[in-house]
């Protein structure tokens, strides 16, 4: 029987070599593989290169490899909540490929789909297109690597002709992602807002390992509920439900803030 289940997140993640890439889930502080994180941090690795929305915050999900200065290069589409991400970028210690949201998704899709490369309208008239962009600055303030130009063809869609831009998709040595649960065979279901970027992720990684609340025998896990299918997951690893989750910015509604402020009694 296939049984793709590993003992620990640090035996899942031990092969995992200094400047390999990796296709992260998560979207903010939502479905962050957590302990495949700490066991990364834990084994030493190094030099990383990593395609993630975000880089979560200073002391937690990626950022806690980003403090131990393990990354050298970051493909994201948001960058804000984290202090030392702007410190290291703009000092020149970090690479950044800032790439918009939309097509960050269709990258790591069509990484995972066997597709090349795609024509989107998404950065035409803009330096994403038309190059330029820091990607990472030398230590007096310059710009030391920019991004490059793209190619930019018209198109007739709708009977419209518009201009598109063509990106390529992205596939990475190893993908680390965060399920509620999974089976042996590596079917993955996600939770609410976990599911943004971890599918994808997975999809785009040529090993994916997977961390999951949950782990459940083959056939458990009702067909038509599936997100992920086993054919994209090639480890996993359970950590219980228990496992921390942060919540990024905790915000309550104008009428809970007002009563929390009404005097007892009032």
């Amino acid at each position: 029987m296939i049984d793709k289940t590993w003992g620990s997140a640090a035996e899942a993640v031990a092969d995992i070599p200094d400047g390999a890439s990796l296709a992260v889930g998560g979207f903010g502080l939502s479905g962050n593989p957590i302990a495949l994180i700490e066991a990364l941090l834990a084994q030493g690795t190094s030099d990383l290169s990593i395609v993630s929305n975000n880089c979560g915050v200073d002391d937690w999900g990626l950022g806690i490899l980003l403090n131990a200065k393990r990354i050298r290069k970051m493909t994201s589409s948001y960058v804000g909540e984290n202090k030392e991400f702007e410190r290291q970028f703009l000092s020149g210690e970090l690479e950044l490929e800032l790439t918009p949201q939309g097509t960050l998704a269709e990258k790591l899709r069509a990484g995972g789909s066997g597709i090349a490369a795609f024509y989107t309208q998404t950065g035409v008239g803009t330096q994403v297109a038309e190059g330029g962009l820091p990607r990472r600055y030398a230590a007096d303030g310059s710009i030391a690597v920019a991004s490059p130009v793209k190619d930019v063809r018209a198109f007739d869609v709708s009977g419209t002709r518009r201009d598109y831009v063509l990106e390529e998709a992205i596939v990475t040595d190893f993908a680390l992602v965060h399920a509620l649960k999974g089976d042996r065979h590596g079917n993955l279901v996600f939770n609410k807002a976990a599911r943004n970027f971890n599918p994808l992720a997975a999809m785009a990684g040529r090993v994916c390992i997977a961390q999951v609340e949950e782990l459940v025998e083959p056939g458990e896990l009702e067909a038509d509920s599936i997100h992920l299918p086993g054919i994209y997951v090639h480890r996993i690893v359970e950590v219980g439900s228990d496992i921390e989750k942060r919540i990024e910015r905790r915000t309550v509604s104008v009428a809970q803030a007002a009563a929390r402020e009404m005097p007892e009694g009032a």
